[in-house]
């Protein structure tokens, strides 16, 4: 089964499909078209094993980095680091450390 990740306007995540092995190389058309759903649908892997993470509801899609990242976590703004080979966040002081989307 192959996972489509379905992107707003600002490509946030609003819900994860599954579609038949069969419909996988055209998902978008059969999930905007052939069932009529509309939207704007990318594949994601249930093993990560492309586009970083696992879509889930809420994570943002960054084309220039062809991933899904999850939301940034809740320490101190002004402290979170983004970890762009990873796609994930982290809090600098040890006590904090925060990585989402594992």
């Amino acid at each position: 089964m192959a996972h489509f990740a379905e992107i707003d306007s600002n490509n946030i995540v609003t819900r994860v499909l599954v579609v038949a092995n069969e419909q996988e190389h055209r998902g978008q058309d059969f999930l905007a078209n052939d069932l009529g759903l509309g939207g704007n649908w990318i594949q994601t892997s249930y093993n990560a094993n492309f586009r970083k993470h696992y879509a889930g509801i809420g994570m943002s899609y960054d084309a220039s980095l062809d991933a899904f990242i999850p939301p940034r976590p809740d320490c101190h703004p002004l402290a979170v680091n983004f970890i762009e080979e990873t796609c994930t966040w982290s809090c600098p002081d040890a006590s904090h450390v925060i990585i989402q989307g594992e």
